[in-house]
């Protein structure tokens, strides 16, 4: 006869800080060929060339054999991480690769965070970022600007134990906005003074459209930065790859911490993705996949003008996936879902990227994944049902 167990009671005290995040909650429930989606940070469909991945599988395959289908090592393929320090211009010895930039930041809160430390996240930040260090039960702490000295003192006084900083520094998710040469000197100086790393997650350095770029933290400070990189958006996201510079100290733990996770990244997409960058291939369809995203951003830009109402203001992103909206206080973007969804748009409510649920009346527009029809459509939808709120 079957037995009744309480599953609940043998989960972990880690396993309650598991929270399932709103927007992979999107992509499961609703059909997307049915809906405009401004809600996922998806690229183009547009940007996978597939001729060019399967003519690297092929060239990989004549030159290594059947062995890239082997366990390999944890670190990376030597073959990748050599095409990426030919790229990146970092050594070797400070390069690890990841199986996808996502594990990059798990694995550092798994290798930094006790329950109860506090880090330190500027606000908005990445929604996948925040699960990760819940889950680890740190406390969060959103810091606006570069605050972060305040905030810091403030958690020390107050009997925590502070551990890193983690920032978006380039086309920020979900905001799209960059941080300044300033600012980033800032942070590092009070990185340095306070003896804490900082993580640098950078999976949008490479798409920048317009302005000038600012040198990467880590270029600036490798003492003190783990950098977090992505072929996510730079080849695809089916290529679970993402890659981590650092003091070499600190990637020996993160291997270590790596080698209980997944062994391994998985090589043959390793060595897909070392022949695209080797030949330049990855490098070509980069330009073309900025030249998209670059009109993509300059018409939603444009849509957004034509439709919104007075009271709405959004950001003018530089690079990256998305445009920030700020609405009117009295409009709740997480309560208006359901009829802006009932409409045929999908969008991600600002809130789920405020550490402290704040942030209900603003939202989250992402443009590289749906046409510019469907763009302007969606825009237009979202202007009427913001009259509605307002009026």
């Amino acid at each position: 006869m079957d037995v009744q167990i309480d599953y609940g009671r043998l989960f972990s005290d880690d396993g309650a800080a598991f929270v399932p995040s709103p927007v992979r909650a999107i992509f499961k429930n609703y059909d997307f060929s049915r809906i405009i989606s401004f809600a996922g940070g998806y690229p183009s469909p547009d940007t996978f060339r597939t001729d060019d991945i399967l003519a690297a599988a092929r060239d990989a395959f004549r030159a290594y054999g059947p062995g890239i289908l082997q366990y390999g090592a944890t670190e990376g393929a030597m073959q990748l991480r050599q095409a990426v320090s030919r790229k990146y211009g970092v050594p070797v010895d400070n390069i690890r690769i990841t199986t996808s930039s996502q594990q990059g930041i798990d694995l550092c809160a798994r290798i930094f965070v006790n329950p109860g430390d506090a880090v330190f996240v500027s606000q908005p930040t990445f929604l996948g970022a925040i699960q990760s260090f819940r889950s680890y039960r740190a406390n969060i702490i959103g810091v606006k600007d570069t605050g972060f000295q305040a905030a810091i003192t403030k958690a020390r006084d107050e009997g925590l134990v502070p551990k890193f900083i983690y920032v978006i520094p380039d086309f920020n998710n979900p905001t799209g906005e960059t941080l300044s040469l300033e600012a980033r000197r800032e942070i590092i100086g009070v990185a340095r003074k306070e003896s804490l790393m900082i993580i640098e997650d950078s999976p949008y350095r490479e798409l920048r459209f317009s302005g000038e770029d600012v040198p990467s933290m880590y270029s600036m400070a490798p003492d003190c930065v783990l950098h977090l990189g992505s072929f996510s958006k730079i080849l695809a996201p089916g290529f679970r790859l993402g890659w981590v510079f650092g003091p070499r100290q600190v990637l020996a733990q993160l291997v270590a911490c790596k080698q209980s996770v997944d062994l391994c990244p998985p090589m043959l997409d390793q060595y897909i993705a070392a022949g695209l960058l080797d030949d330049g291939r990855l490098h070509d369809n980069l330009r073309n996949t900025v030249e998209l995203y670059r009109g993509k951003r300059d018409f939603m830009l444009r849509m957004l003008e034509k439709y919104m109402p007075s009271g709405v203001s959004w950001t003018r992103p530089e690079g990256g996936l998305f445009i920030f909206l700020a609405l009117p206080e009295a409009i709740d973007t997480v309560a208006l879902y359901d009829r802006a969804l009932s409409a045929g748009v999908a969008y991600v409510s600002g809130a789920f990227f405020h550490t402290d649920g704040s942030g209900r009346n603003t939202m989250r527009l992402n443009y590289s994944f749906m046409d510019k029809d469907r763009i302007e459509e969606g825009v237009r939808i979202l202007a009427g049902l913001f009259r509605d709120c307002i009026v």
